[in-house]
């Protein structure tokens, strides 16, 4: 049994870290930090996390973190930094934050405009490398720092890393437009929700190619493209609380067909079993994906615009956050991949 402490328990992703803490057999949670919610019981915060309502916040600090195999980092960006280096280099340290994910420090102080921490490995295990001759998941074994994607990322990403892999669409003039849950935008936003009218409300944010993940999207694709990949990326923050679903477009190389499509994503993604790609024409949505650790991927061709359409449907907080942390961190231990990720339920959800 691993011993397990969740630092910034009391967000978005921290809850759901919990959430999937519980149903793993071998982690054993002990301890939960907040800022704002030290002192409070789990309960008044995560009423749905009923095997933890008891426990109490404690402050956001290296001695509370200490003497844990395991320490999840659910941080605000660029706190997360500081905080690592004062943990062992034995604990398994996993963050959640885009702290460690850029490879390129120019590509952070742009984006973050605060002083560059460094690379830890990356936890997307089935993300294509070396243009497609390996992928990320063996960078992970063993390591004792990994650093979780971000979940909009996860989404396009796997959506469109098998057709750039296979050389089927151009690495220039790609077009993402996410529509995204209020979860993925952070508790204010998912509390703000429940104050919408029932008509329901969207808004783009993030527009003109600032958003902080634009980096990292490039540096995976480029990774499978095996050359610089050119992103456009708009979020769209939508009235429903989990959830993204990326709709991507790319030009298609001449002579691409159908099926040249579908056999570069049965190779990618034939063996993976948390990717599911489906018949061409079939369309996946979010609501297939929710409280799961499930990627769903349908594609089509637009003859008239000559163009690929991936579009990808993954839980923000899962697959694209706290999921692909546990996910990520079963390869680091050597146990199974799907270990504690099988049977989730929508109804661990209810609040």
């Amino acid at each position: 049994m691993f011993t397990v402490a969740v630092a910034g328990a009391s967000g978005n992703a921290g809850a759901e870290l919990m959430r999937l803490i519980a149903r793993h057999p071998n982690l054993e949670l002990k301890t939960v930090t907040a800022s704002s919610s030290v002192g409070q019981r789990v309960d008044s915060v995560h009423a749905h996390l009923p095997e933890y309502a008891e426990r109490v916040f404690v402050s956001t600090d290296a001695k509370s973190l200490s003497g844990h195999d395991i320490v999840f980092l659910a941080l605000p960006h660029a706190l997360s930094a500081d905080l690592a280096k004062q943990l062992s280099e034995e604990t398994l340290v996993i963050d959640c934050a885009a702290d460690f994910r850029l490879e390129s420090e120019a590509d952070w102080l742009k984006f973050y405009k605060t002083p560059f921490a460094g690379t830890w490995a990356y936890g997307m295990p089935e993300l294509l490398i070396e243009a497609g001759a390996a992928k990320q998941r063996r960078e992970l074994v063993a390591t004792k720092r990994i650093a979780v994607p971000g979940c909009n990322v996860t989404a396009i990403t796997l959506g469109l890393a098998p057709a750039l892999s296979a050389g089927l669409v151009s690495s220039e003039d790609i077009v993402s437009v996410l529509t995204v849950g209020t979860s993925g935008a952070g508790r204010g936003a998912t509390e703000k929700l429940f104050d919408l009218e029932p008509t329901g409300s969207a808004e783009a944010y993030q527009v003109g190619g600032i958003h902080r993940h634009t980096p990292e999207i490039e540096q995976n694709l480029a990774k499978s493209a095996g050359g610089p990949v050119q992103v456009s990326f708009t979020p769209v923050l939508a009235s429903f609380e989990r959830g993204i679903l990326a709709v991507n477009t790319a030009k298609l190389q001449p002579g691409v067909s159908q099926q040249d499509v579908a056999n570069a994503f049965e190779r990618a993604y034939g063996d993976e079993f948390f990717i599911e790609v489906l018949p061409a024409g079939e369309i996946p949505s979010t609501n297939d994906t929710i409280a799961n650790n499930k990627a769903i991927i349908g594609f089509a061709i637009d003859e008239h615009a000559n163009r690929l359409i991936t579009i990808c449907a993954i839980d923000n907080l899962v697959k694209g956050t706290a999921g692909a942390a546990i996910q990520s961190m079963n390869i680091a231990l050597g146990l199974d991949e799907q270990t504690g990720l099988g049977d989730l339920s929508k109804r661990d959800l209810k609040r």
